[in-house]
This record gives structure tokens, C-alpha cells and sequence, in this order.
């Protein structure tokens, strides 16, 4: 599938997605993308970032983004995330602003959310590797078997769990949920993208960080310090 070794919380519940026909192919196309001089993002190592910084049974909250940042030295394999020294994105810029008027929380000077997955806050994109400046390149190439078993297993555990959906291909894996009979176990908040072309429909206001901690604090579970410094 990919040269990343799979983190030892997540292997039980990945194994099955890894043994279908659709992941086998993944690790053998990315190798013949490179082999051919194709830039993909992340980097090897950094590709299953995300199940790495979050295992299984840390998971509080999982944030869904759609595949990761295709510029230079930006994706390091968390979703919305980027390495310290790199612009902070739009849609990253926009959450910010809503965590300050959610929370009020200052926007940090960097994009770097380390701190948040080593909280149990799961920010997995829907496809892990792109090419360089081509947006959506991976979609369809064998990652959505991988990231579905991953959000499943989420979901069938015991622990009441946020699943902040941002946009409608974050919504769609809210399927993988329901479908579990744990739809009124789990909080899902749905919203629009924090993207500037849809912000401003309904994202702003939304207040998914309160929402989440209160629902978290109700049930038991610590609430999350959203505060990067």
C-alpha cells in the first residue's frame, strides 16, 4: 500500500481495508508515480502522520479534510495542517477566526496542529498523498478503502466521539457512521467548508470547538485545549 508503516493502535482495524484490491494497487502506483518524477505530498514518513501523533484509542474528536496542501513543504500529513515557516492557509486562517469567536482563542502566528492530534484530535484527510500543485490528483486511487476503515473504527468503539464535517465530501463519510448504528452515540457537526468560497454560508458561527467540548465534558471525556502556541 505505501512504505509508511501503519502505527501499531491502528494496524487490527486497518488490516482488512489494507488487504483489498484497491489499497494493494495504491502502494504500486505510488511507487510508479515517482519512479516516473512525479512530486507527491507528503513525503515518505509523513504520509500517516495523523494515525501516528492520534492512536485509536486516544481519539476524541476527528476533523475530516479532503486530500492534502499540494505547494512545497506544506503537507506533513495532518488535515489543515502545515509545517511550521509555511503560510498559514485560507481555510486554516478561517478556522482560526471562528475559534476566536468561538472560544476566544488568539490566532496562533503559525498553521502547525501538532497540538491538537497529540490531544486525541484525529485530523485525517480523505486521501493521504498528492501531486505536487495538482489539487485532487489522488482522489480515486485506492486511499478512501483505508481512510473509511479508519473512520469506522472510530465510530465502533465505545467512546462518545465528535466528527467535525466540514463540506460535502466530509459529509459523505458521515454514511460510514450512521451505518454503524452509532449515529446518536457519536456528535457529528456538519458545516460548511472553511474555505473562502463557502465560509461565509454557514462556517462562520458554527462554533464546532464549544460544541465539541461540551459534548465531550457531558459525557465524560476531557475537552480539548484548541489553544496553539
Amino acid at each position: 500500500m505505501t512504505s509508511d508503516a501503519i502505527p501499531e493502535s491502528w494496524r487490527d482495524a486497518l488490516e482488512p481495508a489494507l488487504a483489498t484490491p484497491e489499497a494493494r494497487k495504491l502502494g504500486g502506483w505510488l511507487r510508479a508515480e515517482e519512479e516516473a518524477g512525479k512530486v507527491i505530498y507528503p513525503p515518505r514518513g509523513e504520509r500517516l502522520t495523523a494515525l501516528a501523533l492520534t492512536p485509536l484509542d486516544q481519539v476524541r474528536v476527528v476533523i475530516l479534510g479532503q486530500d492534502p496542501y499540494h505547494g512545497l513543504g506544506q503537507a506533513h500529513g495532518l488535515a489543515f495542517s502545515v509545517q511550521h515557516g509555511v503560510k498559514v492557509p485560507p481555510s486554516l486562517v478561517n478556522m482560526y477566526k471562528e475559534l476566536e469567536s468561538d472560544l476566544g482563542v488568539a490566532p496562533p502566528a503559525h498553521g502547525n496542529l501538532t497540538r491538537w492530534a497529540e490531544q486525541g484530535v484525529l485530523l485525517l484527510n480523505n486521501t493521504l498523498t498528492v501531486e505536487a500543485a495538482q489539487a485532487g490528483s489522488h482522489a480515486g486511487r485506492g486511499w478512501d478503502a483505508i481512510t473509511d476503515a479508519a473512520v469506522a473504527a472510530v465510530a465502533e468503539r465505545g467512546e462518545p466521539t465528535v466528527f467535525i464535517l466540514w463540506g460535502s465530501h466530509a459529509a459523505k463519510k458521515a454514511g460510514r457512521i450512521s451505518a454503524l448504528g452509532r449515529g446518536d452515540h457519536h456528535l457529528l457537526l456538519k458545516a460548511p467548508h472553511p474555505s473562502p468560497l463557502s465560509s461565509y454560508r454557514g462556517f462562520f458561527g458554527s462554533k464546532p470547538y464549544s460544541q465539541a467540548n461540551a459534548f465531550l465534558e457531558e459525557r465524560g471525556r476531557s475537552a480539548i485545549d484548541w489553544r496553539i502556541e
